[in-house]
């Protein structure tokens, strides 16, 4: 019998460059809303002194970028396949979530955490979240979509769209210096540590939460008035390397067995 031809993915088709458009436009309301009407931080040391700053130069552009990347998948018609993942991995790459989920919450300053307003807490909670379902629904729910209805393997939609992810952190160079290109490069492995969560769960939830609970454990070391970092800050940089070095070793092996990945579920029973 001839081969069938590969099923039409649902809804509208969105081409790679056009997709850079839309991270463009995502782009200008975290920056342009940011910069108009973000909160002077002086010369402080901190990132986010007060709740006003937290709220003004976090949550209110997060949140419309949030809002912007919801419109733009509607729009597609791709929430079914955004949100899910039927590419599985082997086991061993469960490590990736579970580790970093495990060092999100060691590496929280709770110290400093405990010093400040609830409501500073609470803001940066609701950031965080924001931050972890917006860039995970921009970059490893469209951005992946957009890489593997392009005909791209998997080891390719894992690299260009943790690029993207990462080349987008550079225009933090405008608030934070040169300092940015090198956080660019970081975030970019970190953008494929998430990619990895996303096969690990199955479903985007998955990255989104890793992703919130991992900036939440950074940024505690960068809030209120006069912050002081906590030595479980270097627990991420620790896991980063030990993480890329892990998936350097055994990249060829996150593949499942094509024999396994294709074999179809083994009956259940009869009675059970």
């Amino acid at each position: 019998m001839p081969a069938q031809p590969p099923p039409v993915p649902a809804g509208r088709r969105l081409t790679w460059p056009w997709f850079l458009v839309v991270v463009v436009v995502y782009l200008a309301i975290l920056q342009g809303l940011g910069a108009l009407i973000g909160v002077d931080r002086g010369d402080g040391d901190s990132q986010f002194p007060t709740t006003e700053a937290v709220v003004r130069d976090g949550v209110i552009p997060i949140g419309l970028s949030v809002l912007f990347g919801a419109a733009v998948v509607t729009w597609l018609g791709w929430w079914g396949s955004v949100l899910t993942c039927r590419a599985p991995v082997r086991r061993w790459v469960r490590f990736v979530p579970v580790s970093m989920l495990v060092v999100a919450v060691l590496g929280v300053n709770y110290p400093n955490l405990a010093d400040q307003p609830l409501s500073l807490v609470l803001s940066l909670i609701v950031m965080t979240l924001l931050v972890g379902v917006g860039e995970e629904l921009m970059f490893r729910g469209i951005g992946v979509q957009v890489f593997r209805r392009a005909g791209l393997g998997e080891g390719k939609v894992a690299l260009w769209s943790s690029v993207v992810f990462g080349v987008v952190h550079v225009s933090n160079a405008f608030g934070e210096g040169a300092q940015a290109l090198l956080q660019a490069v970081i975030v970019s492995t970190s953008g494929y540590f998430f990619y990895l969560c996303l096969r690990v769960g199955g479903t985007l939830l998955l990255p989104m939460l890793v992703h919130g609970l991992w900036d939440f454990g950074l940024v505690s070391n960068a809030v209120g008035a006069d912050p002081e970092a906590s030595p479980g800050m270097v627990l991420p940089i620790l896991l980063q390397v030990v993480l890329i070095v892990l998936v350097v070793v055994k990249r060829r092996t996150i593949e499942p067995d094509a024999v396994d990945a294709a074999a179809p579920a083994a009956p259940r029973a009869a009675g059970r």
